[in-house]
């Protein structure tokens, strides 16, 4: 028996699968306007900075593989591997707080190294 997500699972997965279908608008109104993302690039506020950030990242995904996703009323924690033109293989993990229906809060975790590298070959 299948069981339905969450709601901050629900909101987590929308917004993942917009932002990887390379609809960061649509991925933004899952998102507070002030919404907070710390990431290994550092703090990044506001939905504006968030669409700012996402943006060019979803114009080189080519896919994304979705290896897991939990949640429950107000907290979903996904783990994926986006396949860019930059690098193959990066695995990532996001923690999302949501309230009211939008997320709040995102904790982005994933290793800079490989994106350092690539950058740094492609001068």
């Amino acid at each position: 028996m299948t069981q339905d997500p969450s709601p901050a699972l629900s909101v987590a997965l929308a917004y993942y699968h917009a932002w990887t279908g390379k609809d960061v608008d649509g991925a933004m109104t899952h998102v507070a306007d002030d919404v907070v993302c710390d990431s290994p690039l550092g703090r990044i506020e506001g939905v504006q900075g968030l669409r700012a950030f996402m943006a060019p990242f979803a114009g080189m995904l080519k896919r994304s593989d979705l290896i897991a996703a939990f949640g429950d009323d107000q907290t979903a924690v996904l783990i994926y591997n986006p396949h860019t033109t930059l690098v193959e293989d990066a695995p990532s993990g996001e923690c999302f707080t949501v309230r009211d229906g939008r997320i709040v809060h995102i904790l982005l975790v994933f290793d800079r190294t490989p994106f350092d590298k690539a950058r740094r070959r492609s001068n």
